[in-house]
Protein backbone atom coordinates (compact mmCIF):
# COMPACT_ATOMS: atom_id res chain seq x y z
CA UNK A 1 0.00 0.00 0.00
CA UNK A 2 2.78 2.44 0.89
CA UNK A 3 4.49 1.89 -2.46
CA UNK A 4 1.24 2.51 -4.33
CA UNK A 5 0.53 5.75 -2.46
CA UNK A 6 4.12 6.98 -2.86
CA UNK A 7 4.01 6.25 -6.60
CA UNK A 8 0.74 8.16 -7.03
CA UNK A 9 2.13 11.14 -5.11
CA UNK A 10 5.52 10.87 -6.84
CA UNK A 11 7.39 10.88 -3.51
CA UNK A 12 9.89 8.63 -1.79
CA UNK A 13 8.85 6.79 1.34
CA UNK A 14 10.07 5.18 4.51
CA UNK A 15 8.04 3.04 6.83
CA UNK A 16 7.98 2.19 10.48
CA UNK A 17 7.58 -1.48 11.27
CA UNK A 18 6.10 -2.07 14.71
CA UNK A 19 5.84 -5.31 16.58
CA UNK A 20 3.39 -5.88 19.39
CA UNK A 21 3.55 -8.51 22.12
CA UNK A 22 -0.04 -7.68 23.11
CA UNK A 23 -2.76 -5.16 22.21
CA UNK A 24 -1.97 -1.48 22.84
CA UNK A 25 1.68 -2.20 23.62
CA UNK A 26 4.44 -1.76 21.05
CA UNK A 27 7.37 -4.06 21.74
CA UNK A 28 9.72 -2.85 19.01
CA UNK A 29 9.70 -0.16 16.32
CA UNK A 30 12.08 -0.14 13.35
CA UNK A 31 12.45 2.64 10.76
CA UNK A 32 13.00 1.31 7.23
CA UNK A 33 14.20 4.00 4.83
CA UNK A 34 15.94 7.36 4.91
CA UNK A 35 14.30 10.46 6.41
CA UNK A 36 17.42 12.56 6.99
CA UNK A 37 16.81 16.23 6.10
CA UNK A 38 13.24 15.46 4.98
CA UNK A 39 9.72 16.28 6.10
CA UNK A 40 8.11 13.10 7.44
CA UNK A 41 4.39 12.40 7.32
CA UNK A 42 3.07 9.59 9.50
CA UNK A 43 -0.10 8.03 8.09
CA UNK A 44 -2.27 5.79 10.26
CA UNK A 45 -5.88 4.70 10.56
CA UNK A 46 -6.40 5.83 14.15
CA UNK A 47 -4.73 7.06 17.29
CA UNK A 48 -6.12 6.43 20.76
CA UNK A 49 -3.63 7.18 23.55
CA UNK A 50 -1.01 8.30 20.96
CA UNK A 51 1.88 6.38 22.48
CA UNK A 52 2.71 4.72 19.17
CA UNK A 53 2.58 7.82 16.96
CA UNK A 54 4.57 9.87 19.49
CA UNK A 55 7.19 7.11 19.68
CA UNK A 56 7.27 7.02 15.87
CA UNK A 57 7.71 10.82 15.73
CA UNK A 58 10.69 10.55 18.11
CA UNK A 59 12.18 7.82 15.93
CA UNK A 60 11.84 10.02 12.83
CA UNK A 61 13.42 13.05 14.50
CA UNK A 62 16.27 10.86 15.80
CA UNK A 63 16.81 9.67 12.22
CA UNK A 64 17.13 13.26 10.99
CA UNK A 65 13.64 14.29 9.85
CA UNK A 66 13.35 18.08 9.79
CA UNK A 67 9.61 18.15 10.50
CA UNK A 68 7.02 15.51 11.43
CA UNK A 69 3.31 15.56 10.67
CA UNK A 70 0.71 12.89 11.38
CA UNK A 71 -2.38 12.23 9.27
CA UNK A 72 -4.98 9.98 10.86
CA UNK A 73 -8.43 8.82 9.83
CA UNK A 74 -9.82 8.60 13.36
CA UNK A 75 -8.48 10.68 16.24
CA UNK A 76 -9.82 9.04 19.38
CA UNK A 77 -7.39 10.85 21.71
CA UNK A 78 -8.16 9.25 25.07
CA UNK A 79 -6.24 9.31 28.35
CA UNK A 80 -2.80 10.93 27.98
CA UNK A 81 -3.14 11.51 24.22
CA UNK A 82 -3.42 15.31 24.19
CA UNK A 83 -0.53 15.74 26.61
CA UNK A 84 1.59 13.37 24.56
CA UNK A 85 0.85 15.24 21.32
CA UNK A 86 1.54 18.62 22.95
CA UNK A 87 4.93 17.35 24.15
CA UNK A 88 5.82 15.51 20.93
CA UNK A 89 7.76 16.91 18.01
CA UNK A 90 4.78 17.16 15.66
CA UNK A 91 4.22 20.23 13.55
CA UNK A 92 0.57 19.14 13.29
CA UNK A 93 -1.66 16.11 13.76
CA UNK A 94 -4.37 16.13 11.10
CA UNK A 95 -7.49 13.99 11.55
CA UNK A 96 -10.84 13.64 9.83
CA UNK A 97 -14.01 14.67 11.61
CA UNK A 98 -15.37 11.14 11.99
CA UNK A 99 -15.11 11.97 15.69
CA UNK A 100 -15.80 15.56 16.84
CA UNK A 101 -12.50 17.32 17.63
CA UNK A 102 -13.49 20.86 18.67
CA UNK A 103 -13.02 20.29 22.43
CA UNK A 104 -9.76 18.43 21.98
CA UNK A 105 -8.43 21.15 19.69
CA UNK A 106 -8.92 23.68 22.50
CA UNK A 107 -6.44 21.71 24.64
CA UNK A 108 -4.06 20.72 21.86
CA UNK A 109 -3.30 23.37 19.21
CA UNK A 110 -1.38 20.83 17.09
CA UNK A 111 -4.63 19.03 16.19
CA UNK A 112 -6.29 20.07 12.93
CA UNK A 113 -9.19 18.40 11.15
CA UNK A 114 -10.39 17.79 7.62
CA UNK A 115 -14.15 17.77 7.04
CA UNK A 116 -15.10 14.59 5.19
CA UNK A 117 -18.88 14.97 5.50
CA UNK A 118 -19.36 15.61 1.77
CA UNK A 119 -17.51 12.49 0.68
CA UNK A 120 -19.33 10.34 3.26
CA UNK A 121 -22.67 11.76 2.13
CA UNK A 122 -21.81 11.04 -1.51
CA UNK A 123 -20.71 7.49 -0.64
CA UNK A 124 -24.01 6.89 1.16
CA UNK A 125 -25.99 8.37 -1.75
CA UNK A 126 -24.10 6.22 -4.27
CA UNK A 127 -24.60 3.08 -2.18
CA UNK A 128 -28.33 3.81 -1.83
CA UNK A 129 -28.69 4.33 -5.59
CA UNK A 130 -26.56 1.32 -6.55
CA UNK A 131 -23.85 3.52 -8.08
CA UNK A 132 -20.10 3.00 -7.97
CA UNK A 133 -18.44 4.04 -4.71
CA UNK A 134 -14.97 3.38 -6.14
CA UNK A 135 -15.62 6.31 -8.50
CA UNK A 136 -14.96 8.53 -5.47
CA UNK A 137 -11.33 7.38 -5.32
CA UNK A 138 -10.56 9.57 -8.31
CA UNK A 139 -13.43 12.10 -8.16
CA UNK A 140 -13.60 13.60 -4.67
CA UNK A 141 -16.57 15.94 -4.12
CA UNK A 142 -15.59 19.26 -2.56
Amino acid sequence: RVTSIADRLNVEFALIHKERKKANEVDRMVLVGDVKDRVAILVDDMADTCGTICHAADKLVSAGATKVYAILTHGIFSGPALSRINNASFEAVVVTNTIPQEEKMKHCPKIQFIDISMILAEAIRRTHNGESVSYLFSHVPL
